[in-house]
């Protein structure tokens, strides 16, 4: 039976009901939030070497191009994975070898003159294993949390990546500054410690019935369902559409150095603020509940990301600057909520392992797009006309997707309290 939707300002906050009642949960939760803000440092620092050893926007970009194969292969396959494997052990496996990618680059940091190939094939390494840590990660949490509970679990794992996304990059370009990217690295690796230990301390969570294998054919049967489903079709491609063209973070340390006249310090909250945005997004989403035009309320976020995104590009001063990359951070927030809610609404239970992985591929695939294409518009136009030309292009993009597809902006929230986060 759904929970009641309690009125009043501090109850739009987030519950915290399902971290004090589950100690599985907590588990989960704290060794989540040290290892996700562990890779944002890292994020960082691989964006700020790739500039230092290059001199070249594009290939900031293209390190973060070379993520996106593997990225979506481990993403197919992790969700396939999720739905045949104990997921406890798939954790701990994930967290190793996440732990052996960051391991690279710090020993790559560490010589005497760094390269840049090693940025390339670590963190594309990288992406492969997140790409099945994250379905795991998603279907674990159903076994650990009560269905009644479980938008309130997922809004505080929400909060965990935006957290990250605010501490992380802040952090880092103060000890990159301060310390160089060696300690950067090296903190990385030691947070997949902790989640590593969170994961060693949850129970066995073999999926109901034993799963499903694990197969080309598993795999296969869920792409058919997406593909057959023009409204959860159409929430991918809105995302695909606000990534690729209104994703900015490519010349954010052109901008940093440049425009805006600072060092790494600069880049680093520039990198925060859409965080520091997406933060206040989600502790705030309780208001979600009451919404019954949920397809209007993902176009209308998507499009505030864009119009954001087309003004940074033309601010010149950093605070204006910040503001409006905060302000794209939360409507990115808002538009996850509700193409999640769609997601979870419109999917069977047997099948929501394999497009959580195809979701994740999509929502972590995007920007990297958005990266490669935006370093190449830079250095054919400037870093500015990349990133107002961008939000332009989104804003179309996101008006030809509701002629195409009005599927989209007719979409309703079911007879049941939609999900709150994603």
């Amino acid at each position: 039976m759904p929970l009641p939707y309690r009125m009043g300002m501090p109850r739009m906050l987030a519950d915290v009901t399902p971290l004090r009642r589950h100690r599985d949960f907590r588990h989960l939760w704290l060794g989540q939030l040290v290892s996700q803000t562990g890779s944002q440092l890292t994020v960082v620092a691989v964006s700020f070497q790739a500039y230092r050893l290059s001199h070249s926007t594009l290939a900031v970009g293209l390190v973060s191009l070379a993520q996106l194969p593997p990225l979506l292969v481990g993403s197919v396959w992790g969700g396939s994975v999720a739905d045949a494997h104990d997921r406890r052990r798939v954790l701990v496996v994930t967290q190793l070898l996440l732990a052996a990618c960051s391991g690279g680059l710090l020993a790559d940091a560490l010589l005497p003159h760094p390269a840049l190939w090693p940025l390339f094939a670590c963190t594309a390494a990288s992406a492969a294993v997140q790409g099945a840590d994250n379905p795991a990660r998603r279907a674990a949490l159903t076994m650990v949390v009560p269905s009644a509970e479980l938008p309130a679990a997922v809004a505080l794992q929400t909060i965990v990546m935006q957290s990250a996304l605010v501490i992380g990059p802040a952090v880092a370009g103060v000890l990159i500054a301060s310390a160089g990217l060696g300690l950067v690295y090296g903190i990385d690796v030691a947070t997949f410690a902790a989640s590593l230990a969170a994961a060693l301390a949850l129970p066995s969570l073999v999926p109901s019935g034993g799963g499903t294998r694990a197969s080309r054919q598993s795999i296969a049967e869920g792409f058919r369902y997406l593909r057959g489903n023009r409204l959860l079709t159409s929430t991918f491609l809105v995302d695909i559409d606000a990534m690729v063209f209104g994703m900015p973070r490519a010349v954010f340390p052109a901008l940093g150095t440049g425009l805006f006249g600072g060092g790494a310090g600069v880049v680093g909250l520039l990198y925060a603020a859409p965080g520091a945005g997406g933060l206040a997004g989600s502790l705030l989403t309780g208001w979600v509940a009451r919404v019954r035009h949920q397809g209007r309320a993902v176009v209308a976020s998507v499009a505030v990301w864009g119009a954001a995104i087309a003004l940074f590009g033309v601010v010149p001063v950093l605070a204006g600057g910040l503001v409006l990359l905060a302000l794209a951070g939360a409507a990115d927030v808002v538009s996850a909520v509700f193409r999640q809610s769609i997601l979870q609404a419109t999917t069977p239970e047997r099948l929501q392992g394999r497009l959580s992985g195809m979701f994740f591929g999509v929502v972590t695939g995007g920007p990297r797009l958005g990266d490669a294409e935006t370093g190449a518009v830079a250095v054919l136009a400037g870093p500015q006309i990349a990133v107002w030309s961008g939000g332009l292009a989104c804003l179309v993009g996101v008006a030809l997707l509701i002629w195409r597809v009005p599927e989209l902006w007719r979409a309703e929230a079911p007879d049941v309290e939609p999900v709150r986060s994603c």
